[in-house]
This record gives structure tokens, C-alpha cells and sequence, in this order.
């Protein structure tokens, strides 16, 4: 029998085309965004119904779900929320950008996790985890937001063939927002397997919670075991299995499986019945998951003879709220910017593992791609020239600028210039399509991060990095670029972004003149940015 909300027009928006998962959280629905052209959405209706007369609640279930909408904006491992509201049943929804993946439950039925992956899998949701641990400004106050329901089917994993592998945490804050209805209080709301000894006895929780969840979760990751398992599936057998049950080993699991001493001390940690004897911050779990990560690639790097590679990254964003489409054509223009030049050296803990990805080819190109730095993603534009060239400007002036135009295919060229007087200026430019996820995320982690690495490769070495600038971007360019990805998000789809790319060659082409201008007048070789 089909699902009787298939088809229904929900807020005049969104069009329910199929019910794609339901949990004790509420029912998760594929839609249509139809003020968008039709672009997916995933909308999940949560399990409570707002009376009318309770408007503290709805002002509540509001507060928090403009907290998961800004905390889906700060870090790519979290779904992102782009709209709520309450139906006309007074139920309340979330609309959240549409992910196609599988859950992490599904891959761990079907798939042994080898440790590189495993421990890729951990950091990225340990970063997720982290951002949300920290908090983030809602309304002037930082609120710290506690997931409570940690578990492999609260995980998306996302395989996409230009990025890899992308873990997405779901479901933050809304086990919150069910129990806040003052008439669930003393109602337990979780999933008992992964349930720490204080949730699952109704104290208040608060970051240790997650991590013994976090725990159970990556025993079972590594092992397809849980490390804890209750004589029946009641809420009292449970009790007593967190309570006092001790843990499984993992030689009792599987003596096999060569797990690293420091990760296996690590996941038992976390299982610590006492939160005061866990891991107190998800930092330093990522603190011990990076250093592994680490490690294996160098392991492997010395048994295959192959320099380590940094591994790609990408988000699946949609469109959030319309925003009114600007000129077609926008530049940034502002004084300059002067900052002290920050050298890299080539024994930088982020670069010195680096290699020319085997994938692109060892001639003089420019691409953006994000790297891992000590479990914190930053962004990266990846530059190949000869060795002479390098040389040349070792010490020299950085310039970027961003060209934007909205018709008729929303597209970004990023400039970046590196000038000195003596050897002039070598132009950097790079096109972002910003209909392409990869774009979008791009244009995302430049205004987040506020600066991007230059890293440049001899063609006559490729196998190392050779030099490497920082480079950063004024405030007034950063809200910019948020501006435009807001604009691309809302356009029209267009399948002439080749006219849009010739636009902004002819600008480009223009201004070169200007900014090389600019650039002369500079009376010293000392190296500093300018924003253009």
C-alpha cells in the first residue's frame, strides 16, 4: 500500500515523492523542492506535534533548528538543514539537502573496514562531533550541542569519484528537541545498544555521553561486534549491560585483526562506565586517530615505495533560501590588504607528506583540492611550474581577486597572482562551475576558512612539494563569495556554462592590466597579500 503523504504539497514548497527511512526520531521523506525547479530534498517529520496553545515549544523546536542549520553550515561532516517549519498537523519538519550514500550500519553488514578506512571514517566523524561539542553563536550565545544518539545508522557515507569518501553525521539536536516537550521529560529516547550508563539512567548528559557512544560504535566499525551485549533487548537488560557488563576485548572479538595498540586503548577508553574516565574532549580522541592515520600511511608509503597522498574530500550541498540575483557580472574591489608573508617550509607537518596527486598530469596546471591538516580540513590550490620558475618568487607580493557572473551558469574565476619586481607576475586563474558540488564547496570552504595554501610542484620533482604560501582573503571578499554561492544555489541550471566561461575571460583579460598596475606601484620586494 502506497504512503499517503506521496504527492502532498507541503508548505506550498516541497512536493513528497517517497518514504525513505523512519526511526524513533520520525519518517524521512525524498522531495521536490519545487520553488527550486524541482531540486531533492530530504524532509524529515519529527516524532511530537506541537499544540497550538504550546508556543514555547514551537519557539524552542525554532531555536534549535536554527542551531542544526548553522552547525550544517560550519562543517561538511554534518547534514546540512536548510529550512523548517510545522505542518498544518502541527508537526514539525526539517528540509535537508538529499544525500545519496549508505548508511554506515549497511557497510558495516556488508564490508570488513580495513584501518586506513576505518580510521578515515573516525576522524571525519570526530570532527563533526567536535564542531558540535564547541558550539556554535546563535544569537549572541554559544550553545554546545550533545547528538544523544550516536550510531553507525546515524552515519551517510557518501562515495563520490573526484573526492572519495565523505562521512556525514544526521540527526543533531532533534533527540533534544523530542524530549524538551515537558511531557516526555521522563520518557528515554536513544538506542539502548549505544546508550551510555548516564543516558540510559536520565541524567543530564553532556559531551561524554556522545563519546561512549562513539565508543561502542567504533568497536563495532573494526570488529562487526558490539562490545557490550545485553541477555535480552529490554530497557533493564540494557541497564545492567552499560552499568556493570565489562566490555569485550578486541582479542576477544577477533585476535586477527592487528588493530594499533594506541587505537585499541583509545576505543577502550571510551567504554569507561565513569564519564571523568573517558577521553574528556572529542580532540583528543582526534588527537589519536590522526597520529594513526599517520603513521599507516607512512607504513605504507615505505612498503610500497610510494609517497603518501592526502585524501579528497567532498559535500553533496542543495540550495538553501532564494536570494534576489544580483548584475550578472561582479568584482571585488578593496584597499589593500598588507600582511606579513607565513612560509611554509618543506618539512611543514601538513606538506611533507604530500605528493602530486597520480591522478592529474605532471604539466604546468592549477587546481583547488581541500588537505588534512592534523584532522582539520583547509583548502589548498595545487600548483605545478618548473623548478626556475618557483625560484623566481620565492619571496614575492600575493594578489587574489574572484570574478563572478550569474548568467547564464553561475561561475567563479579565482585569481591568485604571485609578483616581484624583478621576475613580474604569474598568473593563477582557476574556474569554479558553482551548479557542481565540487564548486560549491570550494566557494564554501574559502569564506569559511578566510585563507588558502598555495602549494607548489617542480615538474623535474613531482614526488614532493616544493614550496609552499599561505594566502588570505579579506572579510569584505568572503561575503562576497557567500553572497554568490547563495545566488548559484537559487539560478536557473544551465547547460551553457561555456558562454559564462568566455564572459569571464574577456573580464579577466580586461582587469589584468589594472591589477598589474596595481601590483608596480609596490616599492618594496617584500612579500605580503593584496586583496583585490
Amino acid at each position: 500500500m502506497s504512503d499517503p503523504n506521496t504527492g502532498r504539497l507541503l508548505s506550498n514548497r516541497y512536493q513528497l515523492q517517497e518514504l525513505i527511512g523512519t526511526g524513533a526520531m520520525g519518517r524521512v521523506y525524498r522531495a521536490k523542492d519545487i520553488l527550486l525547479g524541482g531540486v531533492p530534498v530530504a524532509i524529515k517529520f519529527l516524532a511530537l506535534s506541537i499544540e497550538n496553545e504550546k508556543m514555547r515549544l514551537q519557539e524552542r523546536f525554532e531555536r534549535e533548528a536554527k542551531t542544526c542549520a548553522l552547525l550544517g553550515q560550519k562543517n561538511i561532516h554534518i547534514v546540512r538543514v536548510m529550512d523548517y517549519g510545522v505542518d498544518e498537523n502541527n508537526t514539525p519538519y526539517y528540509v535537508m539537502e538529499y544525500l545519496q550514500g549508505q548508511s554506515l550500519s549497511t557497510v558495516i553488514r556488508t564490508q570488513t573496514l580495513s584501518l586506513p578506512r576505518f580510521l578515515s571514517m573516525a576522524r571525519q566523524i570526530c570532527l563533526g562531533l567536535q564542531s558540535a561539542h564547541n558550539g556554535i553563536p546563535v544569537d549572541g550565545v554559544i550553545c554546545p550541542i550533545i547528538h544523544r544518539d550516536i550510531k553507525p545508522s546515524n552515519m551517510l557515507v557518501i562515495q563520490d569519484p573526484s573526492f572519495g569518501e565523505l562521512v556525514k553525521v544526521l540527526d543533531f539536536g532533534i533527540a533534544k528537541l523530542i524530549m524538551s516537550d515537558s511531557d516526555q521529560t521522563k520518557f528515554y529516547l536513544g538506542t539502548l545498544a549505544y546508550s551510555s550508563p548516564e543516558q540510559i539512567e536520565g541524567k543530564e548528559l553532556d559531551n561524554r555521553s556522545d563519546i561512549y557512544s562513539l565508543g561502542v560504535m567504533m568497536f563495532e566499525m573494526l570488529t562487526a561486534k558490539m562490545p557490550l551485549v545485553a541477555s535480552t533487548h529490554s530497557f533493564g537488560a540494557w541497564y545492567q549491560t552499560h552499568k556493570f557488563q565489562k566490555p569485550m576485548s578486541f582479542a576477544e572479538a577477533n585476535p586477527k585483526l592487528g588493530i594499533p595498540k594506541q587505537v585499541q586503548d583509545l576505543i577502550m577508553s571510551c567504554l569507561e562506565k565513569k564519564p571523568k574516565d573517558r577521553p574528556q574532549t572529542v580532540k583528543e580522541i582526534l588527537s589519536v586517530l590522526v597520529a594513526a592515520e599517520q603513521q599507516d600511511k607512512i607504513s605504507q608509503s615505505n612498503s610500497q615505495n610510494i609517497p603518501a597522498t592526502t585524501q579528497n574530500l567532498k559535500t553533496q550541498p542543495q540550495p538553501e533560501k532564494k536570494t534576489k540575483i544580483e548584475r550578472p557580472i561582479s568584482t571585488i574591489s578593496e584597499k589593500k590588504l598588507k600582511t606579513e608573508l607565513r612560509l611554509s617550509s618543506i618539512n611543514d607537518d601538513v606538506t611533507r607528506q604530500l605528493s602530486w596527486p597520480p591522478n592529474k598530469p605532471i604539466a604546468d596546471i592549477v587546481f583547488p583540492q581541500p588537505i588534512d591538516n592534523n584532522g582539520e580540513f583547509s583548502l589548498a590550490l595545487w600548483v605545478m611550474l618548473p623548478q626556475q620558475e618557483i625560484q623566481k618568487r620565492l619571496v614575492c607580493t600575493r594578489y587574489n581577486q574572484f570574478l563572478f557572473i550569474s548568467l547564464p551558469h553561475p561561475m567563479v574565476l579565482w585569481i591568485t597572482v604571485i609578483y616581484n619586481r624583478e621576475h613580474g607576475a604569474k598568473w593563477l586563474p582557476y574556474y569554479l562551475d558553482l551548479k557542481t558540488n565540487f564548486g560549491q564547496e570550494i566557494i564554501r570552504l574559502l569564506h569559511y576558512t578566510g585563507c588558502y595554501r598555495l602549494l607548489f610542484f617542480a615538474r623535474e620533482t613531482p614526488s614532493r612539494c616544493n614550496h609552499v604560501l599561505v594566502s588570505s582573503i579579506a572579510p569584505i571578499q568572503r561575503e562576497r563569495l557567500q553572497e554568490w554561492l547563495e545566488i548559484s544555489k537559487v539560478s536557473t541550471s544551465s547547460t551553457d556554462a561555456q558562454t559564462s566561461k568566455t564572459l569571464l575571460k574577456q573580464e579577466y583579460e580586461k582587469i589584468k592590466r589594472q591589477i598589474l598596475a596595481k601590483l608596480e606601484t609596490i616599492d618594496t620586494d617584500s612579500s605580503f597579500d593584496i586583496s583585490g
